[in-house]
């Protein structure tokens, strides 16, 4: 997350991935209802626990839940939340500066036979970034797949991992910490820093435990690293996959004026959100900016400068079943001012958005479940909360805007 975050955390393989709610992803037979009559509510599920900060769903209906300080936890809607931690990573884990820490959790496609979760934290004893497998049941049989150095600044860590429908796991990293870029990364192709990549963990290349896709954008590009998905990014705090057709929601947490929302397609691969010449669309540093250069707009900010937002944390696609006519909104919300920002693609082109509520104070993660619906946790109060969609009456003036 940002640096005003450090402020407010502190106030199959291949063919056969399963992916929770894909069976909901599919054409629905129920009109979507206008943004302005859905609103969020909220009901807590689970309370005591420490500094949540990453919720995945698994196939046998439990929720696996990260604390920040290296164990995860279980959640199921039966039993509620185990009193154990069902893994502990807390040796493995840095957690020295307010962002650094076990940061994201993502089950294998594969995890009904394997019990195989996908992990993201900042290793001991540097803060360097870190993708990692490892056996839920087995912890001494961690795998670090690939790292990225990052000890000058402890914020800025990005940390979320997903894996796409083609079966490739996508992780996200920040831009390197401290304020305005100071290590130029959002633009350099030849650092992980800033950037979303892609990589296929079912296969090892060479000395490398995993493969770079041939269809990654950059791996033909000299001195750019071929991991690399999408670029230009300052510190992506929770993307989402939408199963339904493989694009990616992220949520960027901007440096002081704007917070964005972006909405990437598989087709818009190599993707350059900006970051550091831009924050959101305005112009952030000249320097940065490559004449005649290719930039990918936002689909959904707003400011941040002397309002009550001061972080965005990036959500989920409802593809859920309970609430159909929500089907196809992207939910978000801000860490500081918990409004529910509802954003959705409009059929001629072009975006819709509104803010449909609040959410239970200082959100930092969404999740869905195994039949798409969807949670939210919230950090200091440590609470897991279920969250659903209600019809309203539309105000006269209902904050509705288009993109």
């Amino acid at each position: 997350m940002s640096r005003r975050l450090v402020l407010v955390l502190s106030a199959l393989l291949l063919t056969s991935v399963s992916v929770p709610g894909i069976a909901a992803a599919g054409p629905s037979h129920t009109r979507a209802a206008p943004l302005a009559e859905l609103t969020v509510v909220s009901e807590q599920v689970a309370s005591g626990l420490r500094r949540p900060v990453a919720i995945t769903g698994l196939p046998d209906g439990r929720m696996l839940i990260a604390e920040k300080d290296g164990t995860i936890r279980s959640y199921h809607p039966d039993t509620g939340l185990a009193a154990e931690p069902v893994l502990d990573l807390t040796a493995r884990i840095d957690t020295s500066d307010n962002e650094r820490g076990l940061l994201g959790i993502t089950p294998a496609p594969n995890f009904a036979r394997t019990g195989i979760l996908y992990v993201a934290y900042t290793s001991l004893p540097a803060g360097t970034l870190t993708l990692a497998r490892v056996p839920l049941n087995a912890p001494e049989r961690l795998q670090v797949l690939l790292t990225q150095e990052h000890s000058e600044y402890g914020n800025h860590n990005g940390g979320q991992v997903a894996f796409g429908r083609e079966g490739y796991l996508y992780w996200s990293l920040g831009d390197g910490g401290h304020a305005n870029d100071p290590f130029k990364a959002g633009q350099d192709l030849g650092t992980l820093l800033g950037k979303i990549v892609r990589i296929d963990v079912n296969r090892a290349c060479g000395a490398k435990p995993y493969c770079v896709p041939f269809d990654n954008p950059f791996v033909r590009t000299a001195g750019a690293r071929p991991e690399i998905w999408l670029y230009g990014l300052r510190n992506p705090w929770r993307f989402s996959i939408d199963p339904a057709d493989n694009s990616l929601w992220i949520g960027d947490v901007g440096q002081g004026l704007v917070e964005e929302v972006d909405h990437i397609r598989p087709s818009q691969r190599g993707a350059n959100l900006g970051w550091s010449c831009r924050e959101g669309t305005p112009v952030f540093d000249p320097q940065q900016c490559t004449p005649g250069g290719k930039y990918t707009d936002p689909v959904f900010e707003y400011e941040h400068f002397m309002t009550e937002g001061c972080s965005v944390t990036g959500g989920v696609v409802y593809r859920g079943s309970r609430t159909p006519e929500a089907r196809g909104t992207y939910i978000a919300s801000d860490y500081c001012s918990t409004l529910a920002f509802a954003v959705r693609p409009k059929p001629g082109g072009g975006y819709e958005s509104a803010t449909i509520g609040r959410f239970p104070t200082q959100p930092t993660a969404f999740g869905t479940d195994v039949q798409g619906e969807l949670y939210v946790l919230s950090d200091l109060p440590g609470w897991l909360n279920r969250v659903h969609f209600e019809r309203v009456q539309p105000p006269s003036s209902a904050a509705v805007a288009n993109r």
